[in-house]
This record gives structure tokens, C-alpha cells and sequence, in this order.
């Protein structure tokens, strides 16, 4: 990396200042990951005991079924990685999913109920709110 500035100056540098363009930080998309579909599971969250970094991240998630995944999230998508919490097994060879809905989809009925559920009861806010927005025109 190159830095504007001559050798007899104070030069600072922050890496907090570097504009990452199109890379994603994978500790902030499995953040953001987690507090999308966490209503629909049992219990979701990152993983701090296996090692995040910019490129990949892992998620722990127990479905509404009871089943515990370890969850791996790269630029591939995502994918189970495990069986148990904090657990890689290196011989598990699980398909990639681009979403964590499709991937949800495929691994708990519970998860599909539950996000069916929510979105009925937010087409039904929107009903009702458009209802009382017709009422006051009127």
C-alpha cells in the first residue's frame, strides 16, 4: 500500500480509514445474517470460538427442531460446516446456498412456518394500515 507522505513528516496511518470497495467483512455479514432470521430459530449467533475473519465467518444455529449446525458464510454463500456448535468437520461436504433462507429452507420445516407466519402478520399491518389511511380520506 502507498502513503502520501514525505520521510521527515509524521505520517499516521488508520486502517479503519481504508474503503474496502466491494469486499465484504464476513463478521459483519454473519451479523447482520443472524439478526435477520433470528426469529424464526431456536437460538443463532457467531461463532467466537472458531476463527472469523474477512473472508469467512461462522454461525451457530439450533433450528425450532431442536437440530444444532455450525454454519460457514464466504463469498461462495453459505453452508453447514457441522453438526455440533464451534465445530468444523472437514469431511462433511455440504452443497453452498447464496441465502440463509434458502438454506434455512432446506433444514427446518420450523423456520418455514415461522417465516410464513411473520410475513402474514405483516401483509395483515399493511392491510390494516392501508384500511385506516382509506378511512381518514374519506
Amino acid at each position: 500500500m502507498e502513503v502520501d507522505c514525505q520521510p521527515e513528516e509524521a505520517c499516521t496511518f488508520d486502517e479503519d480509514s481504508i474503503e474496502l470497495g466491494d469486499v465484504k467483512d464476513m463478521r459483519l455479514e454473519a451479523e447482520a445474517v443472524v439478526n435477520d432470521v433470528l426469529f424464526a430459530v431456536s437460538e443463532m449467533h457467531v461463532s467466537q470460538n472458531l476463527g472469523s475473519a474477512s473472508d469467512v465467518a461462522y454461525i451457530n444455529v439450533e433450528t425450532k427442531e431442536g437440530n444444532r449446525y455450525c454454519l460457514e458464510l464466504t463469498e461462495a454463500g453459505l453452508r453447514v460446516v457441522g453438526h455440533v456448535f464451534d465445530q468444523v468437520d472437514e469431511d462433511l461436504s455440504t452443497q453452498y446456498h447464496e441465502t440463509i433462507y434458502s438454506l434455512l429452507d432446506t433444514l427446518s420445516p420450523g423456520y418455514r412456518e415461522a417465516f410464513g407466519n411473520a410475513l402474514l402478520q405483516r401483509l395483515e399491518m399493511l392491510k390494516q394500515t392501508d384500511n385506516e389511511g382509506v378511512a381518514l380520506e374519506t
